[in-house]
């Protein structure tokens, strides 16, 4: 596993447009896309192994995720 970022805003908006869209806010950010639900901590920085969790909930790849940075 590499590093992964941990920009909260970064990596909402990569999942928006790998087809989430944001359901609630509160202290987290949840998400759907129908299918998979996950949730973001608006923690700044994100850890990487929590973020590595969220992108493998989401059904990417690391390689994946960056690429939608």
């Amino acid at each position: 596993m590499g590093k992964l970022p941990g920009i909260h805003q970064q990596a909402v908006r990569a999942f928006m447009k790998a087809g989430f869209e944001i359901t609630r806010q509160s202290g987290h950010v949840v998400m759907s896309d129908g299918r998979r639900t996950i949730v973001i901590p608006r923690n700044n920085p994100i850890n990487a192994f929590t973020m590595f969790g969220i992108v493998r909930d989401a059904g990417l790849t690391v390689d994946q995720f960056r690429d939608l940075l």
